[in-house]
């Protein structure tokens, strides 16, 4: 192992358990032992339990799953209600036990404002008959209830109600219950959820939030005595030496509501600002907390606690590394964290633990492959949130997320078999075949590796000279590093396996291939609209493979997140972007985390670039657009350039038939997880 990275291997201390090494496997919505999105009558979850077994075999030190509400979302039960789920915990504590690892049961209070509302339930809780027929399956007014009346994060038009003070002594009591039934089912300690990214507990100790004028509001004392008094239960219950972790954001962000702050920029924090931070961290351990789980943000600013690839690596360490001066408890740090850096805070002692969450799902296997020295065989996370955290949303838009997404959270858009081990494996095929891919891009390669792996003889046709396709363009954009890696990780994939690859290989008619199975995966071509002066625009894919320069002061045709994305690169380049967009919106595409979004539109309103929403482009000149807004009234932007970001449409080869198979971009424009999911579905099923 190289030398770098010793100080992630070294024991370390949480009260008086010890872990052999401090990479932290950070919690994940989705990854609840309890089973995510919980019914009553639903056992143990089989399927995060293998992939928390995986994770530890693999090397990691200290496993926290995804929250397990105190609660069920449906029919009210209360988790220490259901002894059945702790007997199973205890049997897969004996195996988590085996590795080596440790394990701590993650533990909410619940959402309140940031309760993630869908399409289908706004409507229903906003109407009160529904509301109260709804009651006995759901409790909305619950899910909801907050320290104080306010609007919902996800739906403004929504005002939470205030949480009773018999509601708090409820949750209070339900803490202690079920960390008890935790500590006899041989869990190693609990993480209360969360003085953390705006939920509940974090929703009470920010004065922004909490108006309240009883013993749960006003004071510092008060603000945060709901946690405190969490932690004072569970010690009652379970012992003095029973660890206990708390999920801390160091700093809210926070401008206001809905409004975060962008890396870099000069605001008024209306949160948990720094000084108060100081103070808070030293009164929770004094509280009882043995450790906090820290990073930044509220679901305001949500790109703190979730980055997406804009956001720069370690965005939290130095957050985190100041708070630590104030507390004697070990203080992990998560956020795009990277090894290197991390090891070097802790052999610093600026921190006490590495919190990694997202790149287990692209990779169980990336502490093995650190430790072996094959850093290049690990598959990067590209921080899209497509597939394990694809809560979206846009102006007059709830959560727009699938009902089959919100109870499947944690899967991997790259790694199609993370938490879909039913749906997605590979089995070897029961008779060999000769297998033709055309398009060597990302759908054509995850095809040719599940088929070959499964025993097939693989030839992958590509009319360029390199592997990659579309996303090579993708990954231009400086802040796409990740998406680099991805490709690089690719080609390598590519040459392990008997897959003869043929570059400069154009197949114009699939009749002159000799093969038993054909897959097409040769993508999609760009939209054209109807304007005058369309063709003096530049395509969106010859600007990002730098194929066509652009001046000074350009404009984007079309907010999605292609163009957005451009926007943003021009901007750090030192340009002018101004967007041009037909929604009410940016990015209103459903499946974008509004993770990545809100940190588009934040960054685009704290730094002035120009968007023109609800606008429609009339004619592209040499000099500039001209457009009509939704009011009809047409008007001129000026522009050097014109990036044309409008959409593409699938471009197959060859139509589906009876033994071709299409995949990618070819068979359904998509993103990058629809690309690689349907690869497998192709190919496990030849």
């Amino acid at each position: 192992m190289d030398q770098r990275y010793e100080a992630l291997f070294t024991p370390w201390k949480v009260g008086n358990v010890e872990i052999k090494n401090r990479i932290v496997m950070c919690p994940m919505g989705g990854t609840s032992l309890f089973g995510w999105f919980e019914l009553t009558g639903c056992g143990f979850d089989q399927e995060a339990a293998k992939l928390f077994l995986e994770r530890a075999k693999n090397n990691v030190g200290l496993i926290i799953p995804g929250i397990a509400p105190l609660r069920d979302t449906f029919w009210g039960k209360w988790l220490w209600q259901n002894p059945k789920m702790f007997e199973e915990l205890k049997v897969f504590m004996d195996e988590i036990h085996k590795t080596g690892a440790k394990l701590f049961v993650q533990l909410t209070a619940g959402m309140g404002r940031s309760w993630a509302i869908t399409e289908l339930i706004g409507p229903l809780h906003k109407n009160k008959f529904t509301r109260a027929i709804l009651k006995p399956i759901i409790d909305t007014s619950h899910e909801l209830a907050s320290p104080s009346a306010q609007p919902a994060r996800w739906a403004p038009d929504i005002i939470c109600p205030e949480m009773t003070v018999e509601q708090i002594h409820e949750i209070i009591e339900a803490f202690a219950k079920t960390a008890k039934l935790c500590k006899d089912a041989g869990v190693d300690g609990v993480e209360v959820h969360a003085v953390h990214e705006g939920y509940l507990l974090d929703q009470f100790s920010i004065e922004f939030f909490n108006k309240r004028t009883d013993e749960y509001g006003g004071s510092f004392e008060n603000r945060y005595r709901f946690a405190a008094e969490v932690v004072h239960a569970i010690k009652e219950s379970c012992g003095s030496d029973f660890p206990v972790s708390l999920r801390y954001s160091v700093e809210s962000k926070m401008k206001g509501f809905a409004q975060g702050a962008v890396p870099g920029e000069e605001y008024t924090e209306v949160g948990r600002a720094m000084e108060e931070s100081e103070r808070a961290a030293k009164y929770l351990q004094d509280a009882g907390y043995d450790m906090l789980n820290a990073d930044n943000g509220t679901y305001d600013s949500w790109y703190w606690a979730h980055p997406p690839m804009y956001m720069p690596e370690n965005c939290n360490l130095e957050d985190v590394a100041h708070i630590k001066k104030f507390v004697d408890i070990p203080v992990v740090c998560a956020g795009r964290m990277d090894p290197e850096t991390a090891a070097a805070a802790i052999a610093e002692g600026r921190i006490d633990g590495m919190g990694v969450a997202r790149q287990f799902l692209a990779d169980p296997e990336w502490i093995t492959k650190l430790i072996e020295d094959r850093l290049e065989d690990i598959r990067p996370c590209i921080c899209c949130h497509s597939g394990c955290f694809n809560f979206s949303s846009s102006k007059g838009h709830y959560n727009t997320q699938d009902l089959s997404d919100t109870m499947g959270l944690a899967r991997c858009a790259i790694n199609a078999e993370t938490m879909q081990s039913k749906k997605h494996y590979i089995k070897p095929a029961k008779k060999a075949k000769n297998i033709a891919v055309i398009g060597g891009g990302i759908g054509g390669m995850e095809a040719a590796l599940v088929c070959a792996k499964r025993g097939h003889k693989v030839t992958l046709y590509e009319k360029s000279n390199e592997l990659g396709g579309v996303f090579i363009a993708a990954a231009a954009p400086s802040f796409k590093e990740k998406d680099k890696a991805l490709i690089a990780w690719y080609r390598r994939e590519m040459g392990k396996y008997p897959i003869e690859v043929k570059l400069n290989a154009e197949v114009k008619d699939i009749s002159g291939i000799t093969a038993d199975e054909v897959i097409i995966a040769t993508g999609s071509t760009a939209n054209r609209i109807p304007i005058p002066g369309f063709d003096k625009g530049i395509q969106a894919i010859d600007f990002l493979l730098g194929k066509k320069e652009v001046g000074e002061n350009v404009t984007i045709i079309g907010g999605g997140l292609t163009g957005c994305e451009i926007a943003y690169e021009l901007y750090l380049q030192g340009k002018k972007p101004t967007i041009v967009e037909m929604m009410d919106d940016l990015v209103t595409t459903p499946g974008v985390c509004l993770a990545n979004t809100s940190f588009l539109r934040d960054f685009f309103n704290a730094n002035k670039v120009p968007v023109h929403l609800e606008t429609a482009v009339a004619a592209i000149e040499d000099d500039g657009v001209l457009v009509k807004d939704k009011n009809g009234t047409e008007y001129r932007i000026a522009a050097d350039s014109v990036i044309l970001s409008v959409g593409y449409r699938s471009a197959p080869l060859a139509p589906k038939g009876k033994n071709v198979h299409l995949v990618g971009d070819a068979d359904k424009v998509g993103n990058l997880r629809s690309v690689i999911w349907k690869a497998w579905d192709v190919a496990m099923k030849l």
